[in-house]
């Protein structure tokens, strides 16, 4: 490949290695997303940087043709922040999954997201450990059962959204793992986004946790389950556009648009970017019952970035400290040479 090339396809990001997932996976759907988003992006592989965890998904950097970067269990987050405030003209990704990220790496990931730390964080949530073959996680529902919970969970589950908007967290969206359109536009929105983006992929493990998203996602369900929203336009869903989200007291509501009194003008208009998580966070909690789950960009506001403060403040006390280097710090004050 040409170094100076400035366009690029999927293909330039695909490494030589066979992809090991379980057929059917839905990693392979986030894979091949990230290939076409990377492209679109246009930042070259070898200015690209993709780091992981532990676990079926932290496989993911070996079937990039970027630098990457396998770690070790719940610490992708606090490498990833390393690398970007090292290097911080590469860009950064994250592949982690629900275990690996919100566990063992729970404390990870909020301080990269409190820190806004310039990377971008795909977090795979099939509600499952699966490379460990089959224990709950900290997303599972209460009341499932697994390997490690054979009577059902009596614990109430993370749900990333609340976690990183808790964090103040500036971007957040979700996204399916077979909808790779859709996907891959929203992983080139967080690409471009300042700060950390989490984008939180519904997945199946077809193994372990098969179907466990069905009642959402499947093809007789996803219009009336589901609502994608996109910046500016009303939040509207439905087989035929025909329902709505609309301001309920300091609830949301889901109506039909035309009964009980209720018009196109009664709907909301999705803004991810204004600074007040509130309305974010509710739409972002929309389980499916009665609102659908929301896709798509939910939230999307500026501020100031860590690694790009961090840069800055160095070269302030550069300024107040001129012609200081690592040598010159180790040879001040008392020192003495052994001869």
């Amino acid at each position: 490949m040409n170094p100076n090339q400035t366009t690029y396809q999927a293909k330039d990001f695909k490494s030589a290695q066979l992809v090991r997932w379980c057929p059917g996976c839905g990693d392979y759907g986030v894979l091949s997303s990230l290939h076409k988003a990377m492209a679109d992006l246009g930042i070259a592989p070898h200015n690209t940087a993709v780091i992981s965890g532990i676990g079926c998904s932290s496989r993911l950097p070996y079937y990039m043709n970027t630098y990457g970067f396998h770690t070790i269990h719940g610490r992708g987050a606090a490498i990833a922040t390393g690398v970007k405030v090292a290097n911080p003209r590469l860009s950064v990704w994250l592949a982690t999954g629900d275990g690996d990220c919100l566990a063992i790496g729970g404390n990870h990931f909020i301080h990269a997201v409190r820190r806004n730390v310039d990377i971008n964080i795909l977090l795979m949530n099939n509600k499952i450990y699966g490379l460990t073959k089959g224990q709950y996680s900290p997303t599972s529902d209460r009341g499932f059962i697994s390997k490690s919970s054979p009577y059902g969970t009596v614990e109430d589950p993370f749900r990333p959204a609340e976690l990183a908007l808790g964090a103040r967290g500036r971007f957040f969206a979700r996204t399916i793992d077979t909808d790779v359109k859709n996907s891959s536009a929203i992983l080139l929105a967080a690409a471009k986004h300042k700060g950390t983006s989490v984008v939180e992929v519904i997945l199946n493990c077809v193994i372990f946790n098969d179907g466990i998203y069905d009642g959402i996602i499947a093809r007789e369900y996803r219009q009336e389950k589901t609502i994608f929203l996109r910046q500016g336009e009303k939040m509207i869903f439905g087989k035929d556009d025909q329902k709505g989200i609309v301001q309920d007291g300091f609830n949301l509501k889901a109506v039909t648009i035309g009964e009980n009194g209720y018009t196109l003008e009664n709907v909301l208009v999705h803004d991810a970017t204004t600074s007040d998580p509130t309305l974010h966070l509710k739409l972002a909690l929309m389980d499916g019952n009665e609102l659908p789950v929301a896709l798509g960009v939910i939230r999307n506001v500026e501020a100031p970035v860590y690694d790009e403060e961090i840069e800055k403040q160095i070269e302030t006390v550069k300024t107040k400290k001129p012609g200081r280097n690592l040598r010159e710090l180790l040879m001040s004050g008392d020192v003495w040479e052994v001869k």
